[in-house]
């Protein structure tokens, strides 16, 4: 007995012995400037959301937060770039598509999702807003139009695969009888032109592009993706007052590293983030922007990761949407 109990005292000395020095390392880190890397570019939402963070991470860091912006193919570039990162030093912003549903639009993804990164933290969420031109009628009666119209109508997005896309085909899955069909365009500014044209009559948008447009006049705002009122556009009605069931959808952005980044970095950058997304001065920056600050532990990240690769991988499955 007494043996056993020093080989227990032994093991567990051991481990406290070997999480000591993992925990001054985590403290310790970063010895050098840390590069915050985006997939879009300067001015996105995603851009926004990193500029807001990186001089209060850098203050919590003690060294220069650099905000890099590498554009393209929806993120995928920045997102394989974090995962391929070996310095130890690399973050990336994602966003939805990114740990979700690309691994299912694209055959030859040159990351895994799944296993490429560290989940750090949800950093900021948004509902998207139905719009649609002035001309088209508000509420139901929009709905009942769209309907009338069937695929003589269209609606915009900013590109195939992307969360504007998807949501617009699952809100159609939820609509019996809506049928517009899609028209992909190069970003948010394309897809209000369109609207504003009359090329297209319905889109789904971030708040921080719709609502300029809809209190300048220009566009209409059916309702939003929400179960509820969102607490950034508390005026406009969730699109389940309008009689559209069980659709909760929002946009949101999140902070990964590569998967070699030591698991008490991990920890310790979720800590810090999640402290500054609870500050004043970040939360109205934010929310000016058009994004709800969050901040979640690696593991509530996951969480949502998974149940929303479950929601889009329905949509893409059923209606075999792929990409090169």
């Amino acid at each position: 007995m007494q043996r056993r109990l020093f080989t227990l005292a032994a093991t567990a000395l051991a481990a406290t012995s070997l999480a000591a020095p993992l925990a001054a390392r985590a403290q310790a880190w970063p010895a050098h400037p840390v590069k915050l890397v985006v997939g879009f570019p300067g001015g996105s939402t995603p851009d926004m959301v990193a500029r807001a963070i990186s001089e209060p991470l850098a203050q919590a860091l003690g060294q220069p937060v650099i905000v890099e912006n590498k554009p393209g193919a929806s993120g995928n570039i920045a997102a394989d770039y974090v995962a391929k990162a070996t310095d130890g030093l690399t973050l990336g912003i994602v966003i939805n598509g990114n740990l979700t549903s690309s691994k299912m639009l694209y055959s030859k993804l040159p990351y895994d999702p799944g296993k490429d990164f560290r989940y750090i933290s949800l950093l900021t969420t948004a509902p998207l807003i139905l719009v649609a031109p002035t001309s088209e009628p508000a509420g139901a009666a929009f709905f009942a139009e769209a309907k009338q119209q069937g695929d003589k109508w269209n609606y915009g997005s900013v590109g195939a695969g992307s969360v504007a896309h998807l949501g617009m085909e699952l809100l159609k899955s939820k609509v019996p009888g809506l049928k517009p069909l899609h028209v992909p365009y190069n970003g948010n500014p394309a897809v209000v032109t369109g609207l504003i044209g009359g090329q297209v009559q319905m889109a789904l948008m971030p708040p921080g592009v719709a609502m300029p447009q809809v209190k300048g006049g220009k566009l209409r705002a059916i309702g939003v993706t929400t179960s509820g009122k969102s607490a950034l556009v508390p005026e406009l009605p969730p699109l389940s007052q309008e009689g559209v069931k069980d659709f909760n959808l929002e946009v949101w952005t999140a902070l990964v590293g590569p998967a070699s980044l030591p698991r008490a970095v991990q920890d310790r950058l979720a800590t810090v983030v999640g402290q500054i997304m609870k500050t004043p001065e970040v939360r109205q920056r934010l929310f000016n922007a058009g994004w709800q600050a969050v901040g979640t532990s690696p593991e509530g990240l996951k969480r949502r990761v998974e149940q929303e690769t479950a929601l889009l991988g329905g949509i893409i499955r059923a209606q075999n949407i792929k990409l090169n």
